[in-house]
């Protein structure tokens, strides 16, 4: 049986025929610290579809950044199974871990992490380029995101000739550049003023919809998280939907 039958079989389905871009089983991840053993997440599930958005919302050290980490590949569960597209990923090699995390996983932190001696276009040409696509292809792609998210105006700016908001569009823009089928964000404007956050949100979401991602956005605001499409948060290890 491949991996994607199995996952028909064990991933919750809105619809007869559609599978979740993102799918946690029964995933369980342990940290050892001195003597004590920290149960970060005990059995986590969690089914994401594409279109969908989701805001994760738990306290400090409740397991959200573990959880995301999880989710993109960036770490291995110590138990469980982690479905990307149908796919399981827990075995895979290395390799064929980082080409799903390059081509099927968008990231966005609360740093934008711009590299700073390129310039806006450049931060969003690079990805493009690793991937395989030519100069030329990555450039046009850059600008028609870059010109999304209002900044047809900065693409020559270097990260230090960019106010906060801006450098976390073009970091938006880097984290979607590849077309990812699956988009991670941790705090993504929890360094920015009230008035910018709202801005990079309403940027972020409208990009979302219009590009039908499947979106995790780990979050202590909840008036942004109200305006996603579902709520979760962590307890106890498991992952509980929030009305």
């Amino acid at each position: 049986m491949s991996d994607v039958d199995q996952a028909e079989n064990v991933a919750p389905a809105q619809d007869e025929q559609e599978i979740p871009v993102l799918y946690l089983q029964a995933v369980e991840r342990t940290y050892t610290q001195g003597d004590a053993t920290l149960h970060i997440l005990s059995g986590a599930e969690l089914a994401i579809w594409a279109g969908q958005s989701v805001a994760l919302v738990a306290p400090s050290g409740a397991g959200k950044s573990t959880l995301l980490h999880i989710s993109g590949l960036l770490e291995h569960p110590d138990h469980g199974e982690v479905y990307i597209d149908g796919r399981a990923t827990a075995i895979l090699p290395d390799q064929e871990r980082t080409r799903i995390r390059r081509n099927e996983i968008g990231f966005i932190y609360q740093s934008h992490h711009l590299l700073p001696e390129f310039t806006a276009i450049e931060n969003v040409l690079l990805p493009q380029m690793i991937r395989g696509l030519s100069r030329a292809e990555a450039r046009k792609r850059g600008e028609e995101l870059l010109a999304y998210l209002g900044l047809s105006g900065r693409l020559h700016h270097r990260p230090a000739e960019l106010s906060g908001g801006e450098q976390q569009r073009v970091a938006i823009a880097r984290a979607v550049a590849n077309a990812p089928r699956l988009l991670l964000a941790d705090e993504p404007t929890g360094n920015l003023d009230v008035h910018t956050a709202d801005h990079v949100f309403n940027a972020l979401m409208q990009l979302v919809r219009a590009s039908g991602l499947a979106t995790i956005i780990a979050t202590h605001n909840m008036e942004l998280a109200a305006r996603m499409d579902r709520r979760v948060t962590l307890k106890e290890g498991k992952v509980v939907e929030l009305p």
